[in-house]
């Protein structure tokens, strides 16, 4: 895995949240944006997983906490899809901390409740993980 790879992959990702955001335009549940979103994965033949739990272990000890990602793309890129107001600080947290347990590289949050996704309904994440891949 290199920081191209992974940088084209999350161009992918965002034209696959225009595509069905210019489909279904705002104002959905985030439940109908995930089915489309995949959707419009499967018909690019990206990998995905949805609704992954995430491992938390605290002092050894793996807990329960009942932690989902929305959606792992290529076992590389962590999405958490919205359909809210607007982006907060807790949510870049949740998934900054998602990306550091999944031991990923880059994450997005797409927001589906907005004019364009391009320009106000994304966000892209990177962490320590991303500075160890290799420049291609």
């Amino acid at each position: 895995m290199t920081r191209g790879y992974v940088d084209g992959l999350v161009y992918k990702i965002i034209g696959c949240a225009i595509e069905v955001h210019k489909t279904l335009g705002p104002g959905l549940l985030e439940s109908v944006y995930e089915k489309c979103f995949v959707h419009e994965l499967s018909v690019r033949r990206i990998q995905y997983e949805r609704q992954v739990w995430l491992p938390v272990s605290y002092k050894n000890i793996n807990i329960d906490a009942q932690l989902k990602v929305d959606v792992l793309v290529e076992d590389s890129v962590v999405v958490e899809l919205k359909a809210i107001d607007g982006i907060i600080p807790v949510h870049a947290a949740q998934v900054l901390t998602y990306m550091k347990l999944l031991k990923k590289p880059k994450g997005i949050i797409i927001n589906f409740n907005c004019t364009n996704i391009f320009k106000d309904g994304q966000r892209t994440f990177v962490n320590e993980f991303y500075e160890t891949l290799a420049v291609c």
